[in-house]
């Protein structure tokens, strides 16, 4: 059988039969301008080159605050984001490093008096050009946010963050609510708009490279509860929702299944996670999506060629999906070549037929 990418990808995440592993990745500026160095034509863009088969699609979800730019060289930027923190952007090689230097949002005040913010309206949507671009070529197409823990603390500081939730976890607890309710409202906003989705992407960075970055317990009492309001909306409409984490979260994945995230992305494999351990676990609960690790992209031919054949093998085990992802964005010490080859061995081992 022949498939769209919106159907192939609909059953992967849907535990249904499928001809063969979807395909999906992301690429770092650096890699970009690398692969153009080895030969990639320069006006091809790398997820319509390569048949990149899902679109995400999102809104603005920022507190809206004005964005303007305080100083500006060839080395760095410093500006105000939407969320009113003051960031400096560092040039490092061909890509940018971002630094949090001080926040609008710093205390429980501060946020009483800019919450309203943080609630819906008709400017947060998108326009539907990339929504129709998505569906005249058949892509998965994806309602994509940040989920409630992430955004809070690009708008507060981790640190303080962190602290507030152990000492006064009342306001940050209410940031993620109303973050959460503005997710709802814009998702709802979009279907009103005319947008038709397939499934859900939701990113929540959670995880250090070691360990999460909070104990199970604080994520069940404090982030879990929004997370599972935000599920339960989507999952009314009958949609699989993917949870973005980098780092180590393998100790709250029995609580993102609870929450009622049915995929995981994008294992990073330098965190400790791996396909073949993720699919033994957790069986046919949970799609795992990525695990590719970039590092072993970035070795020998036989290094790339074992690392897409063993990880592909694994996560086809089981009726739930498995979708290829590299474990974070390609960087740029994976060769063009190296690439092409991992794609061309998911070509041959990523049959189902």
């Amino acid at each position: 059988m022949s498939m769209t990418s919106r159907e192939r990808i609909r059953c992967a995440l849907g535990g249904l039969p499928h001809d063969r592993v979807p395909y999906q990745d992301a690429f770092w500026r650096s890699t970009e301008i690398r692969w153009r160095r080895e030969g990639l034509p320069a006006d091809v863009d790398l997820g319509e080159h390569f048949g990149c088969e899902m679109a995400r699609i999102g809104g603005d979800y920022s507190l809206q605050f004005p964005e303007h730019t305080i100083e500006e060289t060839d080395r760095y930027r410093i500006y105000v984001d939407g969320d009113g923190a003051t960031r400096k952007v560092i040039a490092i090689g061909d890509d940018w490093t971002p630094h949090w230097l001080e926040f609008t949002i710093d205390s429980a005040d501060a946020w009483r008096k800019h919450r309203d913010r943080l609630t819906y309206n008709s400017l947060r949507l998108p326009t539907l050009d990339g929504y129709r671009r998505a569906r005249e070529k058949d892509q998965f197409v994806a309602f994509s946010a940040h989920a409630s823990f992430h955004p809070t603390w690009h708008r507060i500081g981790l640190e303080t963050m962190l602290m507030a939730m152990i000492q006064e976890p009342e306001w940050p607890g209410d940031m993620m609510a109303q973050h959460a309710q503005l997710i709802i409202d814009l998702y709802d906003g979009m279907k009103a708009a005319g947008f038709e989705f397939d499934g859900v992407f939701l990113a929540d960075d959670l995880g250090y490279r070691t360990a999460p970055l909070i104990s199970p317990a604080m994520y069940r009492e404090q982030v879990m509860p929004h997370h599972r309001r935000v599920c339960e909306h989507f999952a009314a409409d009958g949609l699989p929702i993917i949870l973005h984490s980098d780092g180590d979260v393998r100790p709250l994945i029995p609580d993102f299944l609870q929450a009622g995230f049915t995929g995981l992305h994008p294992l990073e494999a330098k965190a400790g996670l791996d396909v073949g351990a993720l699919r033994t676990e957790y069986g046919d609960h949970l799609a795992l999506f990525g695990g590719i690790d970039a590092t072993k992209l970035a070795g020998s031919e036989e290094d790339v060629v074992e690392e897409v054949r063993t990880k592909v093998a694994a996560g086809k085990e089981g009726a739930a999906g498995y979708l290829f992802h590299t474990d974070h964005s390609v960087p740029s010490d994976v060769s063009l070549s190296n690439y092409q080859l991992a794609l061309r061995t998911l070509a041959e081992c990523g049959s189902y037929e």
